[in-house]
C-alpha cells in the first residue's frame, strides 16, 4: 500500500512496482487511514511523513497500537531527527527522496523477507514433478538420489518453483538473495543458475530452467 500524497510520486510508485510483480494499492481516503490500512491488510506499507489529516510519524505510531504490517518511510525529510523518530516509532526501513528505484526494490525484497510475507520457505518440502525438495536438509531427491543445494540454490530453486511456468526476472532473484548472507552481484547470480542447473541435471532434470533473453528464466 502506497500512502503518500503527490500523485505524481504515486504513479510512479506505483508503476515501479507493478513491473516489478507486486500488486500496489495507493490510498486515497487519508482521512480513516487507519481504518482503510486494517481493512485492506496490505504486506507492507510505503509511507510518506508529510500527508494530510495525521502525518505519517503520528499515522505509523496509531497503526503499532493495532498491527506489524511492515512499513517503510519514503520520505523527502532526511534529518536524522524524522529517521530516529520513525525507527523508534516502528519503521522497518527508511529512504528518502530522490530515491534510486532498484535501491528502493531491494529494501522493500529485504524487508519482506525479514518479516516473511514476501518470499520464505514455508514448506518443509515441495514437490517439481517427480522431485523433492526437502528444505530443512536443504536436498533435492528423486527416488534413492539426493543432491545438496547452497543456501542461495535453495533460494532460487524455490523461488522458480513458486512461480513455474512464469518469467522471473534478475531483478527479483537479485532482490530476494539481497539479504542473504553474502553479496550477490551479477555473474555470481549467474554462476549460481548454473550450477543449480547442473545439480538438476545430474538428478535427471535438465533443460528445465530456460533463459529468456533480456526477460529473466522460467522454470518449466
Amino acid at each position: 500500500m502506497i500512502i503518500e500524497d503527490e500523485e505524481l510520486i504515486c504513479n510512479e510508485l506505483s508503476k515501479l512496482l507493478k513491473n516489478n510483480n507486486y500488486e500496489a494499492i495507493v490510498l486515497k481516503d487519508f482521512k480513516n487511514a487507519l481504518k482503510e490500512i486494517l481493512t485492506v491488510s496490505p504486506d507492507l506499507i510505503l509511507l510518506d511523513i508529510n500527508i494530510p489529516f495525521l502525518n505519517g510519524e503520528a499515522l505509523l505510531q496509531n497503526l503499532r497500537k493495532e498491527s506489524n504490517i511492515p512499513v517503510i518511510m519514503v520520505t523527502s525529510n532526511n534529518s536524522e531527527i524524522d529517521e530516529a523518530l520513525s525507527i523508534s516509532y516502528g519503521a522497518d526501513d527508511y529512504i528518502t527522496k530522490p530515491y534510486n528505484p532498484n535501491i528502493l526494490l531491494l529494501r522493500i525484497g529485504a524487508v519482506l523477507k525479514r518479516t516473511k510475507t514476501n518470499y520464505n520457505l514455508k514448506e518443509n518440502e515441495l514437490v517439481y514433478k517427480e522431485l523433492k525438495f526437502d528444505i530443512q536438509k536443504g536436498i533435492i531427491k528423486k527416488g534413492n538420489r539426493e543432491i545438496e543445494l547452497t543456501k542461495n540454490e535453495m533460494i532460487i530453486f524455490s523461488y522458480l518453483l513458486n512461480h513455474q511456468n512464469k518469467i522471473v526476472t534478475r531483478d527479483e532473484l537479485m532482490t530476494i538473495l539481497w539479504d542473504n548472507s553474502e553479496y550477490v552481484n551479477e555473474n555470481a547470480l549467474t554462476v549460481n543458475i548454473s550450477r543449480l542447473r547442473g545439480k538438476l541435471k545430474e538428478i535427471g532434470y535438465e533443460d528445465v530452467i530456460d533463459t529468456r533473453k533480456g526477460l529473466g528464466y522460467i522454470l518449466s
